[in-house]
């Protein structure tokens, strides 16, 4: 049987990747900070699907809780054959309205943390010749906004490259890049969602089942949806300050975990 290690496990996108896979007969390694909340999704996957659950409690904005995930995923013992890097946040209000210290701790948690995970789980996958990886990003990389979509940026163009680098090696590597999902996370960074229209909510169950049959295709890409993949291709050929002034209006961010 194959396993799973998802972050941000408890809620949202990570939530829906964890009850699908389990679903499918993954056994599936779920990794957050709290450890109560990760221990009762753990149990009810395991009653409801058959399949081992096993509670990983990390803080992936510290050196210590990126370290602790990567000796797991390091355990030759206890492959793990999926990575989904979903841990995420965002932070409300525009540039240097946000304290430094924040902005350095998304980087840390959106940026260094996925750059070390995969580089983990991608150096064992090689070796047994296979394996996958999805890095969650969000239509905000496409977008000029602050500091959170500079970061999901990042991640696209990482994935892309070392999808590249990583071709014939039996491992895959995919960005995804969902929009408005109906999760925590706008609450959570205590933004407002009144203005943000009915259309352009997404399901996360939906978004985790469309992600995992892209990664089977061998997409290095997954953008969720025809509606947000329209809009990407008016974002392509829109003017970057046009672009900038719609995604001030939008709020901090798009696409949340």
């Amino acid at each position: 049987m194959t396993s799973a290690l998802i972050t941000g496990a408890t809620a949202g996108i990570g939530a829906a990747f964890a009850r699908r896979l389990a679903a499918d007969g993954h056994d599936v390694v779920l990794v957050a900070r709290d450890v109560e909340r990760l221990r009762e999704q753990a149990t009810e996957l395991h009653d409801r699907h058959g399949v081992e659950a096993e509670v990983l409690s990390a803080d992936l904005a510290e050196d210590a809780g990126i370290a602790a995930v990567e000796a797991r995923l390091s355990d030759t013992k206890r492959p793990v054959d999926l990575l989904i890097n979903n841990a995420g946040f965002g932070n409300k209000g525009r540039f240097l309205d946000v304290k430094m210290a924040d902005e350095l701790k998304m980087l840390k948690v959106h940026c260094e943390a996925v750059l070390r995970l995969t580089s983990a789980a991608t150096s064992a996958m090689r070796e047994r010749r296979r394996g996958g990886v999805v890095n969650v990003a969000s239509v905000a990389a496409f977008v000029p906004r602050g500091t959170y979509g500079a970061s999901k940026a990042w991640v696209v163009q990482f994935t892309q490259g070392a999808a590249r680098d990583l071709a014939g090696s039996g491992v895959r590597m995919m960005a995804l890049c969902p929009g408005f999902v109906r999760t925590e996370f706008h609450e959570r960074a205590g933004m407002g969602t009144d203005n943000i229209p009915r259309w352009m909510w997404l399901d996360a169950d939906k978004v985790a089942a469309e992600a995992l049959s892209d990664l089977a295709r061998g997409r290095t890409l997954s953008v969720p949806d025809p509606r947000y993949k329209a809009l990407m291709g008016v974002v392509k050929l829109a003017p970057r300050g046009l672009l900038g002034g719609v995604s001030s209006r939008a709020g901090r961010k798009f696409g949340p975990k």
